[in-house]
């Protein structure tokens, strides 16, 4: 359903679960980031209600899932560590500007669109992973409840950018876009990130 091209290398898993704090600390900031993204798309499109009530319904929910991850840590005597750079994230940002980059509000929005989808999609293929191979119980069942709704916004922004880029073609930019994303994946699932 995804569409990804390279899935995660399976060893990525021993890997995250040698720093649970880590994993735990860079989850937690991609979901306040994943909101700060949503509120960005309200500001620079107030002009469409529905994307506008869909975006606040999703910083709502990545804004939640922010203080679940936090709960989490505490639970387990861990703190919160500092924000972290997403070079994954960066990458897919860096991609499409120099493809995509600039042109009309049209362009520049279903550009903002396929990045989020990017980034839900993998998300919920490595919730996914998370919630099938993870020795600790309570943090498979963590995951297993989170996928859900990273499937659910991956497809709200697939189809965001579909309906709001009538002029482009979005089904093209978004293969062309899982097959660069698939080479990123040669580099990384090698860190205790949810990304990286």
């Amino acid at each position: 359903m995804l569409g990804l091209k390279l899935p995660t290398d399976p060893r990525w898993v021993n890997i995250v679960e040698k720093n649970i704090e880590e994993i735990l600390t860079d989850h937690a900031y991609c979901e306040q980031k994943a909101a700060s993204n949503a509120i960005t798309v309200i500001v620079k499109h107030p002009e469409y209600p529905d994307l506008v009530k869909a975006m606040t319904e999703i910083v709502q929910e990545e804004m939640e899932h922010f203080s679940m991850v936090h709960d989490k840590i505490l639970e387990r005597g861990l703190k919160l560590g500092h924000e972290r750079r997403d070079p994954y994230v960066g990458d897919l940002i860096a991609y499409m500007g120099e493809h995509h980059g600039g042109g009309s509000k049209e362009n520049q929005l279903v550009s903002r669109m396929l990045v989020g989808a990017m980034v839900e999609a993998r998300s919920c293929e490595r919730f996914r992973i998370l919630s099938e191979q993870m020795e600790d119980t309570d943090l498979r069942d963590f995951y297993r409840s989170l996928m859900e709704s990273e499937a659910r916004h991956y497809t709200t922004f697939l189809g965001f950018a579909r309906k709001y880029g009538p002029s482009i073609d979005v089904d093209k930019r978004w293969n062309d876009f899982l097959a660069f994303e698939a080479t990123l994946m040669e580099k990384y699932g090698k860190g205790e990130t949810m990304h990286g």
